[in-house]
């Protein structure tokens, strides 16, 4: 039984081994190609703070609101859309238990899409007192597009290399027998750097505005990579 048993792993374990050695059982050439690219990012979230406090008194929270709004306005963003209001209560409940000192608070998100937008909001704002705007964090929204725009550039650097490889042996190459990008996709931190903005850094994923320089400012460009391995026919 035990004999048996024995034949039939032997038996099992060679079938396997003749298997995967059919796929290297014939000429090839394996390319690992590697490409990259820079990306601006075209999603900026903004929290900005209001409190009766910041502006020591002078105007309530609710003057407040109504100038965010009207900037926001000018500067041609949809409000429903772009603007959230945040966690309004646990805010206020922050600055009700200190005694007869009580400042509102109010918490907002705000989504912009260009940096030069994103200047001129900061800008504006801080002309009527709204300068506590931290930026939380920056995305890139058309990350499948990319993914496929660096999967297409590095198989054909792929198959460069390949060809170069193979023409001082007088060899052509033939079809890929095998292709994978092993979810290599990376996307450096999206965490943004405002040039022309004097920034002090608040939080591991934002950044305080505390003085604005100008109205121009731009986004630090995020690296985008992609690691290709393909094994191609030698023939």
């Amino acid at each position: 039984m035990k004999n048996l048993l024995l034949a039939s792993l032997c038996a099992i374990s060679f079938n396997l081994y003749s298997q995967s050695k059919n796929f290297i059982d014939q000429p090839y050439v394996e390319i690992s190609a590697r490409v990259d690219t820079l990306v601006t990012p075209d999603k900026i979230y903004l929290k900005i703070i209001i409190a009766e406090k910041d502006s020591k008194g002078k105007k309530s929270v609710e003057e407040l609101d109504e100038s965010l709004f009207t900037k926001l306005n000018a500067n041609g963003i949809n409000l429903k859309e772009q603007l959230s209001l945040n966690d309004v209560a646990s805010n206020y409940k922050k600055y009700f238990f200190r005694g007869q000192d009580i400042n509102k608070t109010k918490s907002y998100t705000l989504l912009l899409y260009d940096a030069a937008t994103t200047g001129k909001v900061l800008s504006d704002l801080e002309e009527v007192g709204i300068s506590n705007v931290t930026l939380e964090k920056t995305e890139y929204s058309k990350i499948e597009q990319l993914k496929s725009i660096l999967r297409k550039r590095a198989a054909l650097k792929a198959k460069r290399q390949a060809l170069d490889l193979s023409q001082p042996f007088n060899k052509k190459i033939g079809d890929p027998i095998y292709i994978s990008d092993g979810n290599s996709f990376s996307l450096d931190a999206l965490s943004g750097r405002v040039a022309g903005v004097e920034i002090r850094t608040r939080k591991a994923l934002g950044y305080a505005v505390t003085s604005i320089q100008n109205s121009e400012i731009e986004f630090q460009k995020v690296r985008a990579q992609i690691d290709l391995n393909v094994v191609f026919k030698l023939e």
